[in-house]
């Protein structure tokens, strides 16, 4: 049957702290901003959300960082799955450098490799065979998809629908959208990132920023002035970079084009202060957990949603309980 109310999965890229704006170095791997976690997993607790924390190396090898999370999955408040950011995750075959940064633009060796290395280090830590993945800075490819169906993934959570190519050797997908649907000959489920335009530009909203993404457009700042102007903006389902307002009418637009699989997602250690661009001081943290906290009072009250995960989602997509989200 068509899936008809809609399900919330929230998804926690859970990961080291590290300086957003410097360069990319492997002895960033401080974790130290776990200890924060529960503040985000007590607001889902009271809406009975169960989020998949997918976690990297870093966070994998230190009991500062999985510790927390084998108490939420052992006591079923939330599942783990695995993140790859690559410069940080052995074996170290190749530069570090923002274009290495993407794990389809290693050698499918390396990238194998290095996945291996994460999935065998989160069994190992945590006593969970991860089966969802994400792939830092959404570098998948056509060679991270055959790794995944290797590597015994059944989940992928990496593509960020309408996202424009980069200028330092990113992915675009610009030609997905937020629907789920299958990869590897049918055997890997794709859950992308919940995303979508809203401006006065109508149909030319996607065309307009793409233009304004591109490396001219990033210099003189366009997306930002289309956005002042309302003329596109593109939103993301996310407490980072998002208004809670934008979020709802996000969710409203997409529930009436047919959508009912959201995707709520952010960084770990944005719980904490002083480690993403995002929360700065107590206040921007308050305000941040105040945003998913209303985001879910909306979502499961005026909504009258569902709370779902990746992996419960794909064991009622692939027992024939939902053919369309």
């Amino acid at each position: 049957m068509t899936e008809t109310v809609p399900l919330l999965m929230v998804t926690v890229d859970t990961e080291e702290e590290f300086d957003w704006s410097a360069p990319l170095s492997r002895g960033g791997t401080s974790v130290e901003a776990m200890r924060a976690v529960e503040r985000g997993q007590r607001i889902f607790d009271r809406f009975r959300v169960r989020p998949t924390y997918v976690i990297d190396y870093p966070v994998a090898t230190q009991p500062t960082g999985y510790n927390p999370l084998v108490a939420f999955a052992r006591e079923d408040r939330g599942q783990i799955g695995a993140h790859l950011h690559p410069w940080v995750t052995p074996p170290f075959d190749e530069p570090v450098d923002r274009f290495h940064s993407y794990g389809c633009n290693l050698s499918p060796a390396v990238e194998r490799a290095k996945m291996l290395r994460l999935r065998d280090a989160i069994a190992e830590r945590t006593g969970f065979m991860p089966t969802v993945y994400k792939a830092g800075r959404y570098g998948l490819g056509a060679q991270t998809v055959q790794s995944l169906l290797e590597l015994g993934f059944d989940t992928d959570v990496s593509i960020n629908p309408t996202l424009p190519p980069s200028a330092d050797g990113g992915p675009s997908f610009q030609a997905f959208d937020s629907r789920p649907f299958i990869l590897g000959g049918g055997r890997l489920l794709e859950l992308p990132c919940t995303h979508g335009y809203q401006g006065w530009a109508g149909p030319l909203m996607p065309s307009l920023h793409t233009v304004a993404s591109s490396p001219i457009g990033e210099a003189i700042k366009a997306p930002g002035v289309l956005a002042r102007l309302r003329a596109v903006n593109r939103i993301m389902l996310s407490p980072e970079g998002s208004t809670l307002d934008e979020m709802i009418r996000l969710t409203r637009q997409l529930v009436g084009q047919g959508l009912r699989v959201f995707s709520l997602t952010f960084h770990s250690p944005s719980l904490d202060v002083g480690h993403t661009p995002y929360v700065r001081s107590q206040e921007q943290l308050q305000q941040f957990l105040r945003t998913i906290e209303a985001y879910c009072e909306y979502f499961f009250g005026e909504l009258r949603g569902l709370a779902s995960t990746p992996a419960d989602f794909r064991a009622k997509f692939v027992a024939g309980q939902v053919h369309d989200a």
